[in-house]
């Protein structure tokens, strides 16, 4: 057997590999492209700064002084945000929109549901007209739903007053104390099943066909392919219904604020706490304690938000 001997090989002489550095034409172009994504996001930034943070920021300025009759505006510090915790009208108003969110919106969540399976189920008799028909009521401004309902509401002119006059009926009266929030909540229920109808329709849409077929196979029924499928295909678009619906409910406003003017020993000024705020600043003038009590709502809000959110994702939603 031939034995191969290598010898060195001397590279001494031999070109170096030239590394290629990055030049001004590198960077330029990359500070170009840096600035091009800049400017896609611009708006947004715009938007969000005169929108969102600006009007924070003024909130909590005012938050932290208060008016006095002598010695004008002073420094408080937090004293108003402790105030405002400590305020049984707004604690009050909280109450009634929390009543709303562990009854009204569970009730409409469950409507919007059920009947977007009913349109998706293919078994539907006239499915478009009835989609339409539903989602209506979401095109209605809400000041527009509220005199409407507040109409049939009234047991002195409206609704009521007719079916207990010309039927011989005795319809207790939804704008008085014991059905006011109940009858609100209605209004609510009426106005934004549709729009929860749609979300969870669109979710329904996007299922795999497969599924269907492969459990239709194995002689699976309506209810169970429901129940099995589509309802855990539900689950992303519930949790993201009921977020927008937390967050609506600690800004309830037009509809109290419009039926206050028909019942107004019912539904007082601080009914919710939007309306406590906006009543504080423009028929009290007490704008700083106004700022503060907007800054609770605002943190009250996305703490619920935020814990719903995490509770959820924690269930597979």
């Amino acid at each position: 057997m031939a034995i191969v001997i290598q010898e060195p090989v001397d590279t001494a002489g031999a070109p170096r590999p030239v590394v290629p550095r990055p030049g001004r034409g590198a960077g330029a172009g990359a500070a170009r492209r840096s600035w091009v994504g800049w400017a896609f996001v611009a708006p947004f930034l715009v938007v969000f700064l005169f929108a969102i943070v600006a009007p924070i920021g003024y909130a909590t300025y005012l938050s932290l002084y208060r008016e006095q009759l002598v010695g004008g505006k002073k420094f408080v510090g937090v004293d108003n945000l402790v105030d405002a915790f400590k305020d049984s009208q707004l604690r009050s108003s909280f109450g009634r929109v929390a009543l709303i969110l562990v009854i009204q919106v569970p009730v409409m969540i469950v409507l919007a549901a059920a009947i977007a399976l009913a349109i998706d189920s293919g078994r539907l008799a006239g499915a478009r007209l009835f989609r339409i028909s539903v989602f209506l009521p979401y095109a209605v401004p809400s000041v527009i739903a509220s005199l409407m309902w507040g109409f049939m509401y009234g047991d002195q002119f409206g609704l009521v007053k007719s079916i207990n006059r010309d039927l011989g009926w005795h319809l207790p009266s939804p704008l008085s104390d014991s059905w006011a929030l109940p009858a609100i909540g209605n209004i609510i229920t009426w106005e934004y099943v549709g729009y929860n109808m749609l979300i969870f329709y669109s979710a329904l849409r996007v299922i795999p066909t497969e599924l269907f077929e492969a459990a239709a196979l194995d002689g699976a029924s309506q209810w169970r392919i429901a129940r099995s499928i589509k309802l855990p295909a539900l689950r992303p678009a519930i949790a993201i219904a009921s977020i927008f619906s937390i967050i609506g409910t600690f800004q309830l406003f037009n509809e109290p604020n419009i039926l206050k003017t028909l019942a107004p020993n019912v539904i007082s000024t601080f009914y919710t706490p939007n309306m406590y705020a906006f009543n504080l600043s423009f028929a009290g003038q007490q704008y700083n304690y106004s700022a503060a009590i907007a800054l609770v709502v605002g943190v009250v809000t996305a703490v619920c938000a935020y814990v719903f959110q995490r509770a959820a994702s924690r269930t597979g939603a």
